[in-house]
């Protein structure tokens, strides 16, 4: 592939660090190494998302689809095993995969997401993919409650100088440490980021979702991005906004509301930490979207 037809946001991710500089400039080679494994050739401009490159394509049969490049991070690792496990039942369907390289063929779908649907009815689409993705845990995923483990343990460790109100804290704390000494609660594949921009139009199928960050746990933690997102729409109301979409989601799912509002908390919270964590880059806008998240579930 011609480096100039890679996107200039894609090259601008050179700047993170050592790792993604030798990712993108691995991404020509990449693509030619796929183009030729599959059959390839290309379709339009090439897209990007903030961790990945994706070039529209077709398949030797002519069939559109799509080439994703995800950069090398745990999150991605296993995006292909629930892809495959999913078999396009509520995701976008996996054509092929090549994980030494984080290479993904993927079906094409459609260009309109759930951001230009009315806010309820996107949470009810939302709950409804969460019934069709939840299925039993997989072996090769990793476990959400190992995660939270090494993250409350974080918690301890933060100084009682950040910007987080230390109740919040304490309580994401307690909650995690509860949510993961409850080994009695089934584990299911979840996708972990599924929000409105995640799923997209399709011809076979009205929605599907896309980019999951696949672990084993507790489906109650998925709520948090519908929250999060499209936030300039509650700006105005942030607490009615966040609780109408809370309930929306846990009626539409069947979901225990403790356990949803737990998850919100300990989620938002660490998100909160990690931000503070990473120093000179936080946002304070981030950190009281967090805040205001974590406190609006439960006032």
């Amino acid at each position: 592939m011609d480096p100039g037809a890679i996107p200039a946001g894609v090259w601008a991710m050179a700047g993170r660090g050592p790792r993604w500089e030798a990712w993108v400039q691995g991404l020509p080679g990449a693509i030619e190494l796929l183009r030729a494994r599959w059959g390839l050739r290309s379709d339009g401009a090439a897209t990007h998302g903030h961790c990945s490159l994706v070039l529209p394509v077709r398949t030797a049969e002519g069939v559109a689809a799509v080439l994703k490049l995800g950069f090398p991070d745990e999150e991605s690792e296993h995006e292909h095993l629930a892809l495959r496990r999913w078999g396009g039942r509520g995701a976008v369907r996996l054509l092929g995969a090549a994980p030494h390289v984080r290479g993904l063929l993927l079906e094409r779908l459609g260009r309109a997401d759930l951001s230009g649907l009315p806010e309820r009815r996107a949470c009810e689409q939302v709950a409804e993919l969460y019934r069709r993705l939840h299925v039993p845990a997989m072996p090769a995923l990793r476990s959400l409650s190992s995660f939270v483990e090494r993250w409350t343990a974080d918690l301890s460790a933060l100084p009682r100088s950040a910007p987080i109100p230390r109740r919040l804290v304490e309580q994401a704390r307690a909650l995690g440490g509860e949510l993961c000494a409850d080994r009695a609660a089934p584990e299911f594949v979840i996708h972990t980021d599924l929000h409105y921009g995640n799923v997209l139009a399709a011809e076979r199928e009205a929605w599907l979702a896309i980019d999951p960050k696949p672990v084993n746990g507790d489906p109650h933690y998925e709520l948090a991005p519908m929250l999060w997102n499209r936030w300039e729409e509650i700006a105005g109301d942030v607490r009615d906004g966040v609780r109408r979409r809370f309930w929306t989601l846990v009626d539409a799912a069947g979901f225990d509301e403790d356990r949803a509002r737990a998850w919100v908390v300990v989620r938002m919270v660490n998100n909160a930490a990690w931000a503070v964590r990473d120093g000179s880059g936080v946002e304070r806008s981030w950190l009281t979207r967090c805040i205001a998240v974590a406190k609006a579930v439960q006032d």
